[in-house]
């Protein structure tokens, strides 16, 4: 039987941009669960609409889902005595999505949803008798300053960190780690817009490039930060959920750390080349050291123009490989591969330019 095929399953980051499409793949391969999906009350509306949405697409969830107020960052998630009793004893596993995903995110925010919020959850579950397992979403950013390779067993190697989000979710993954509850922890890299239809619900991460050459004229002078030569790990979100849900209802998962990342990524050089062709424009690349780059997108005029927040610039110059030898392994004995950027990229841009007003750009905080 695979896990939580059956029992209750406890469900946060709903409706966040991956747990909107999660929620329903999980439902398909776990017919007999019933979830319950744990949100705050300033989010009850934007839960129940994506409920519905759901169960518009898919009739056979109708029922099968529970939205229960409640906050992460409280202890006890900030449920009600009642709901905390009930859910104690028929909980069989979770999937910890909510957190914080933004790269300024500031350090006292960062810690209470990503730190504190991931040590209520954890403190929770140590509570449930039942509980098979919890599937926790960290990213390979855990990585912070570390330089050469990065493996999936890899986690305190005495890195430092390039801003409070890389610390927090390292902090948390350790929290996960030390817990001694049975884990199967994901790793997503830069995780980008449908590969069949470019949809994203934040233009974030390799977006903001795509907005700055927007706001470039062509033919022109592009700045290119750093060599170029290192990675640009991207991942579409449709294989990410693919990823998630295949491998949590894997009992041979258990206990594993998969980086959902393209085992062979191209160069931030490379992909700027993408992304210009999309846009039919044509630049010189200009080196400039970091530092410099940095000063002169520390004004907030600056950023707000090209938008682009300076902390985005630590990624042009990131030389950390994310090893995937479990994660290929594993999916590809289930048939699932990363697909190449080149071969949708295409979507991605046209997705942005028919939808760049009408996306967000900031966390859901």
């Amino acid at each position: 039987m695979q896990e939580a095929e059956s029992g209750a399953v406890l469900f946060t980051g709903f409706p966040g941009f991956i747990g909107m499409r999660l929620l329903p793949r999980l439902m398909e391969l776990s017919p007999q669960a019933r979830f319950r999906c744990l949100v705050q009350s300033r989010f009850l509306d934007a839960a129940h609409q994506g409920l519905a949405q759901i169960e518009a697409a898919h009739p056979e969830a109708r029922g099968r889902v529970d939205v229960v107020i409640g906050d992460i960052t409280e202890t006890g998630l900030g449920l009600a005595a009642a709901d905390a009793q009930a859910l104690k004893g028929s909980l069989t596993a979770a999937h910890h999505l909510a957190a914080v995903y933004d790269l300024a995110v500031p350090r006292d925010l960062g810690l209470r949803v990503n730190l504190h919020g991931t040590r209520n959850v954890v403190r929770f579950l140590a509570e449930c008798p039942r509980l098979e397992r919890l599937h926790y979403v960290s990213t390979c950013y855990v990585s912070g300053t570390a330089i050469g390779v990065f493996h999936e067993n890899d986690l305190d190697v005495g890195q430092s960190f390039k801003n409070h989000y890389e610390e927090t979710k390292f902090l948390a993954e350790m929290e996960v780690a030390r817990s001694g509850l049975p884990v199967t922890t994901y790793r997503p890299s830069i995780v980008v817009g449908d590969s069949r239809t470019g949809e994203t619900g934040k233009f974030d991460g390799p977006y903001f490039t795509l907005t700055a050459m927007e706001k470039t004229p062509s033919p022109g002078i592009f700045f290119r930060i750093g060599s170029g030569l290192s990675p640009a790990n991207v991942v579409p979100v449709d294989f990410v959920t693919e990823a998630l849900a295949r491998l949590s209802v894997s009992p041979a998962s258990r206990g594993r750390t998969y980086h959902l990342a393209d085992p062979s990524p191209l160069s931030v050089f490379e992909v700027g080349e993408l992304f210009a062709r999309q846009l039919h424009k044509r630049f010189l690349y200009l080196p400039v050291p970091k530092r410099v780059a940095k000063a002169m997108f520390a004004p907030r005029l600056v950023q707000r123009y090209f938008g682009m927040p300076v902390e985005t610039l630590d990624y042009f110059d990131n030389p950390c490989r994310y090893d995937t030898a479990v994660a290929t392994s594993d999916l590809g004995a289930l048939g699932l591969v990363c697909p190449p950027l080149p071969s949708y990229v295409e979507r991605l841009v046209e997705f942005y330019r028919a939808h760049r007003g009408g996306v967000r750009r900031s966390a859901m905080v």
